[in-house]
């Protein structure tokens, strides 16, 4: 494959040049402005050999950088031997166009390189399907200035004598095709959301589940090694994890919650990774709790964590109480003076963001407040209580024995009393099962107007029953009544 023309976008062990443009409010680390990009062009597999950085009140309009910049970096391609050119902003067509033709090599903005890191790390059919989406998106708008070297084809007929015209541009052909393939992979994902989706919403009805996110980078992977049985990957790069990973999460005693590993977030993430990914944010999307880890030795940490909460309210993932987890403390000691000043102070996090916990996911500090906090959401405040529930809701038991330390139980003729360490939050979370109990002896439920059965099934009439169904007889179907409260925010 020619990777010097835009046939190929890999930029796999190519030399390259990265290019910055610092514009009025850029994001930019002032100290080292093409940091970010440097590690994602060294993820990409690139071997960067020079750099090259810009002041511009506004781009220009042919080729973003200024005349002069452009006539520095064709002589910087030739010298260094470059064949690609990385530029941390985003790119129109025809800027890259005009780029390519003065420097004789490709030239790529950062949307595409992080989108050249997501193909090659996809694994999942989800991830797949959302990568090229994503691609075909950002392709589409790009097809004249790529292709713009094709001309007419005949419609359906040889070109020469008995033709009917020179027939479309090839251009439209391609951009048909492109139309038709979106199509196609939108309809598949749709499909893979829509099984994810309800995989989701069976685990969050069975347990508190609580979602790690962050800036790319930052740790997360590590910290759910560290708290459950591991097996996700773990590395020091950037987007080291692109799939979710679920697992068990013991916070102490009998309680536990579902644990899950999220895609790590980055500045200017192209918006069509965003709307492309949100399958695989479902977990944090519609999680009981968030993890908000971020790196504290990092400068720029107040800027990820502005990037993290934007990218939180793009999805939805906007409602459920969240923890800001300023991992990475045990390296803080370790930096040089200088770099140690530009940080924030511990103290200084804690004014700005009180309740935030200082952990170490490599050295286990903070981990027992960390699961103290959890807990304390999750119970709403153990104490001893009794609950009886009819011994034939055998499902309803085996969940509250999974969720609670059970003390003693007592078996009746047609009823089960089991004394429990429970929390207000988790008997809250029992409500949207539909099963009838007793806590303490009272109803913890809305009092209602009538009984009425459930699904057929013989209840104990002195236990508490579900809503009443509009007739007696068992019906499947699906109920229009409206769910709990406490299954949006506490249930698990």
């Amino acid at each position: 494959m020619n990777t010097n023309t835009r046939e190929g976008i890999a930029v796999t062990a190519e030399p390259a040049i990265l290019v910055g443009v610092r514009l009025p409010g850029s994001r930019m680390d002032f100290h080292e402005p093409l940091g970010e990009l440097r590690s994602l062009a060294e993820t990409a597999g690139a071997a960067v050999v020079g750099e090259l950085m810009q002041n511009r009140v506004s781009p220009e309009g042919r080729t973003y950088i200024g005349k002069g910049k452009v006539e520095e970096l064709v002589a910087m391609t030739a010298e260094l031997g470059a064949r690609v050119i990385i530029f941390d902003n985003e790119l129109s067509p025809s800027q890259i166009q005009e780029l390519e033709k003065e420097t004789k090599v490709k030239v790529i903005d950062r949307s595409e390189l992080i989108l050249d890191i997501f193909a090659n790390r996809a694994t999942t059919r989800e991830a797949q399907l959302q990568v090229e989406i994503a691609q075909l998106e950002y392709t589409a708008p790009r097809l004249r200035a790529m292709w713009s070297h094709l001309g007419q084809v005949t419609g359906g007929a040889p070109v020469g004598v008995g033709t009917r015209g020179p027939g479309e541009q090839q251009l439209e052909i391609d951009r048909r095709i492109v139309s038709r393939k979106l199509v196609a992979l939108r309809r598949e994902l749709d499909d893979v959301r829509v099984r994810k989706a309800r995989e989701v919403e069976m685990r969050r009805a069975e347990h508190f589940t609580v979602g790690i996110v962050g800036y790319t980078n930052a740790g997360k992977s590590t910290l759910f090694n560290a708290l459950t049985a591991g097996g996700a990957y773990a590395a020091d790069k950037l987007f080291a994890t692109l799939m979710t990973r679920v697992e068990r999460w013991s916070i102490g005693g009998a309680n536990a919650v579902l644990l899950s590993d999220t895609v790590g977030f980055i500045r200017d993430l192209p918006h069509h990774l965003v709307a492309s990914f949100r399958a695989t944010l479902e977990d944090a999307i519609h999680a009981h709790a968030l993890l908000i880890v971020l790196d504290a030795s990092d400068r720029e940490a107040p800027q990820q964590l502005e990037t993290v909460r934007g990218v939180l309210d793009d999805v939805g993932a906007n409602t459920q109480p969240r923890f800001l987890l300023l991992n990475k403390v045990d390296r803080i000691g370790t930096l040089p003076f200088e770099e140690r000043q530009s940080l924030r102070t511990l103290e200084e996090w804690e004014e700005k963001e009180p309740g935030a916990i200082a952990i170490s996911a490599l050295t286990g500090d903070g981990f027992d407040a960390l699961r103290d906090r959890v807990r304390d959401l999750v119970t709403g405040g153990i104490r001893r209580r009794s609950i009886r529930v009819p011994i034939a809701s055998a499902r309803f038991i085996d969940v509250i024995e999974k969720r609670c330390n059970v003390l003693e139980r007592n078996y009746g003729e047609d009823e089960v009393e089991l004394v429990v360490e429970i929390g207000d939050r988790q008997i809250e979370s029992l409500l949207p099962m539909g099963e009838p109990f007793l806590v303490d002896g009272e109803d913890p439920r809305p009092k209602r107007a009538s009984w009425g059965s459930h699904g057929g099934r013989r209840r104990a009439p002195h236990l508490a029953e579900p809503s009443p169904e509009p007739s007696d007889e068992p019906s499947d179907e699906p109920s229009d009544e409206p769910r709990s409260a406490a299954s949006e925010t506490d249930g698990s």
